[in-house]
């Protein structure tokens, strides 16, 4: 029986159209999901940053500028802005959304505690649905500087 086997062929002579046949259906498939990539678009986000004006504030009731800026420094509407004590104390939350020249202005009453010469104000952001931002980097953060 084993003499029968190691004269039989066939699998040789099958093997190489087999993988002829393997390679163009590979190359097929691979053109086909290339394709399909290039039709999703940019897959990346960008990062979103907040410009405050002013940077450096007295403890006490000031309005603060808030402008939504991108990477490269160009302005970003409807992007909601999220503004919370930091080491220096906000009696609470304050939120509002940019206009169309992304920027908004809000109305902060910092206060810093005894013996404290500053603090600071954390702003985070809520980036627009549209667009492809994202906000996971720290922002900057306003300083509060006593009298």
């Amino acid at each position: 029986m084993f003499e029968e086997l190691w004269r039989d062929d066939r699998a040789i002579e099958g093997l190489p159209i087999r993988l002829v046949i393997a390679l163009v259906v590979g190359v097929a498939s691979l053109s086909v999901m290339m394709g399909m990539l290039d039709t999703l678009g940019p897959m990346s986000v960008t990062e979103l940053d907040v410009a405050p004006e002013p940077e450096v504030m007295p403890a006490g009731d000031t309005d603060l500028t808030l402008t939504v800026v991108d990477p490269d420094g160009e302005s970003v509407a409807d992007a909601t802005v999220v503004v919370s004590g930091g080491t220096a104390t906000l009696d609470g939350v304050v939120t509002d959304k940019t206009g169309d020249d992304g920027s908004v202005d809000v109305d902060v009453d910092p206060s810093l505690g005894p013996n404290q010469d500053e603090g600071t104000i954390e702003i985070d952001i809520k980036p627009p649905a549209s667009g492809g931002y994202t906000d996971r980097r720290a922002n900057t953060d306003v300083l509060v500087l006593a009298d």
